[in-house]
């Protein structure tokens, strides 16, 4: 059974960084592309990025390029978000995702983590 824990979630200044860590475990993390995703107040959730299998390849929103980055440690099983520069539309609850196999989409098909909340204020 996947299992993925966030953490590193809190409130920060307009400005501010937070990083935000994923513990993921339940099956071989390396082999399988993992992800962020957010739900804002009143929002439906969204990608925020994905990063391949060796993080040799990563994909974002626009809404983040440039000041969020995505990484993973293999030997660790954790997925991070390294979010910089943050905004108060950044506000949302923020979900750890893995994809339910090796083929499928993480946009369509995912394990999802309980979330962590951010919260920018101005």
């Amino acid at each position: 059974q996947v299992q993925l824990v966030e953490s590193g979630g809190g409130l920060v200044q307009a400005g501010g960084s937070l990083r935000l860590s994923c513990a993921a475990s339940g099956r071989t993390f390396s082999n399988y592309d993992m992800g962020w995703f957010r739900q804002g107040p009143g929002k439906e959730r969204e990608f925020v990025a994905v990063i391949n299998w060796n993080g040799a390849r990563t994909n974002y929103a626009d809404s983040v390029k440039g000041r969020f980055t995505i990484s993973r440690d293999n030997a660790k099983n954790t997925v991070y978000l390294q979010m910089t520069s943050l905004k108060p539309e950044d506000t949302a609850v923020y979900y750890c995702a893995a994809p339910t196999s090796m083929w499928a989409n993480i946009r369509e098909s995912a394990y999802w983590g309980q979330g962590t909340q951010v919260t920018v204020s101005s």
